[in-house]
């Protein structure tokens, strides 16, 4: 986790050093940007929605809903791995109370059948007696097919969909997309297709059960997708005034 923001760098040594080396969440930020450590952003924009299409649309259906426990709102989204043979595409399902991803797969293009193949692999991992699933996702081409719509109605799946293209109406799948691309696919040099999925394979895995979350009281998505209720965050700035380019994430 070569890219991890400070706060999670934290929770995990603290589960490493004795107490005499524990350093006050101030003192370590402090320590961070006295050696130069905080990171620094990397954005680029590759366009991955066509919302633009004649397919059926689906109401949002998640306002000011909050999940309390696993498999309750998957949320869906695309984002882009950069290879030595051109721009592929990132299609997640990740669930929203624990963070974890459940489907993925990396595909050459855009098309359907490669959110589908995601859609397969968290259905594959779904328990038979769970059921009110909600699935969340832009409006895209892809999740508005008529192949993927039928594989979430067939499981019972209530779809949900963003009505006016704000990334705040699906904040949580947006959120993964940048974790993923700020700590790791930024800075990836992937030459083909074989080594581009057996790496996202490695970084997915880290993620789900490594990674801790704010959002999840310094859980592992792993470790938080096999409880229910309510989760304490850990969401705080404790920056001081610096340059605009150093930032925690």
């Amino acid at each position: 986790m070569p890219r991890i923001g400070g706060k999670k760098l934290r929770a995990l040594l603290l589960e490493e050093l004795p107490e005499d080396l524990h350093l006050g969440r101030d003192s370590f930020f402090d320590l961070l940007r006295e050696n130069s450590l905080l990171v620094k952003p990397k954005r680029y924009r590759v366009k991955t929605t066509d919302s633009n299409h004649w397919l059926h649309k689906y109401p949002n259906l998640i306002k000011e809903f909050l999940p309390n426990r696993p498999h309750q709102l998957w949320v869906s989204d695309i984002t882009y791995v950069e290879t030595d043979q051109g721009f592929k595409y990132l299609f997640l399902i990740t669930d929203a109370y624990s963070r974890k991803i459940i489907g993925w797969c990396l595909g050459d293009t855009l098309e359907a059948r490669y959110a589908v193949k995601a859609l397969s692999m968290a259905l594959w991992q779904l328990p038979d007696e769970v059921a009110d699933i909600i699935h969340h996702s832009d409006r895209g081409v892809q999740y508005c097919s008529e192949v993927y719509v039928k594989k979430l109605k067939k499981r019972g799946i209530k779809i949900s969909m963003t009505e006016n293209g704000d990334p705040l109406e699906n904040a949580i799948a947006e959120r993964i997309n940048g974790i993923l691309k700020t700590e790791w696919l930024y800075d990836l040099k992937l030459k083909n297709n074989v080594i581009s999925k057996k790496e996202i394979a490695r970084i997915i895995e880290i993620y789900n059960t490594l990674r801790p979350h704010s959002s999840l009281d310094m859980m592992k998505p792993e470790q938080a997708h096999r409880i229910e209720g309510e989760l304490k965050k850990h969401w705080k700035n404790y920056y001081k005034k610096r340059p605009a380019l150093e930032v925690e994430q």
